[in-house]
C-alpha cells in the first residue's frame, strides 16, 4: 500500500559519490481506505433488511418499549393467522414444538426467546405456545408486538 515508497534524501539535485541516504516516505493514501469502507457500507446497507424472519403476520399493537439486543441471532417462533407454528422460517407440527425446542436450546447459549402471533390468533392459542417454549427450555420469552398501539390510559401511544 505504498509502504515501500522511498524518497532521496534533499541534496538540491547535486549528486553524490557513494550511496545516497533514502528515506521512507511517512505519508499514507488513505483513498483505498475510504473507498472500501463505502463500499461495505454499501453492503451492509442492502443486505440489513433481508436480515429479518420472513414469515408475514399482523402483529398487535401496544406502547411497549423495545427489548435491548443481544449477541446471538434471536431466535423467533411464529403463530400465523391460521394456526400455523413456525421456527424462525421453517413450519412445525405442534406435537414436534416441545422436542425441536429442547434440541434448539442444548445448542444455544441465550434461554431468550421471540414469539410472534397474528392478532388474529386467540389468547388460548398463544398461552399454549408459550407453555411449549417453557417445556422446550426457553423461560425468557418476548412478545413482538408493532408500536403505535393504545395505551392503558385511554391514549394511543
Amino acid at each position: 500500500m505504498g509502504g515501500g515508497v522511498m524518497q532521496k534524501a534533499g541534496d538540491g539535485g547535486r549528486r553524490r559519490r557513494g550511496r545516497g541516504r533514502s528515506r521512507p516516505m511517512s505519508e499514507i493514501n488513505v483513498t483505498p481506505f475510504v473507498d472500501v469502507m463505502l463500499v461495505l457500507l454499501i453492503i451492509f446497507m442492502v443486505a440489513a433488511p433481508l436480515m429479518t424472519v420472513g414469515v408475514p403476520v399482523e402483529l398487535p399493537k401496544t406502547a411497549a418499549a423495545a427489548l435491548p439486543g443481544e449477541q446471538e441471532e434471536p431466535l423467533t417462533v411464529t403463530v400465523t393467522a391460521e394456526g400455523v407454528v413456525m421456527i424462525q422460517t421453517t413450519e412445525v407440527d405442534r406435537n414436534e414444538l416441545v422436542a425441536k425446542l429442547q434440541a434448539i436450546a442444548a445448542e444455544r447459549d441465550s434461554a431468550r426467546i421471540y414469539l410472534r402471533a397474528d392478532g388474529s390468533v386467540s389468547y388460548a392459542d398463544v398461552v399454549q405456545v408459550m407453555g411449549a417454549l417453557n417445556r422446550g427450555g426457553f423461560n425468557d420469552i418476548g412478545l413482538v408486538t408493532d408500536t403505535g398501539g393504545p395505551t392503558l390510559d385511554g391514549r394511543d401511544g
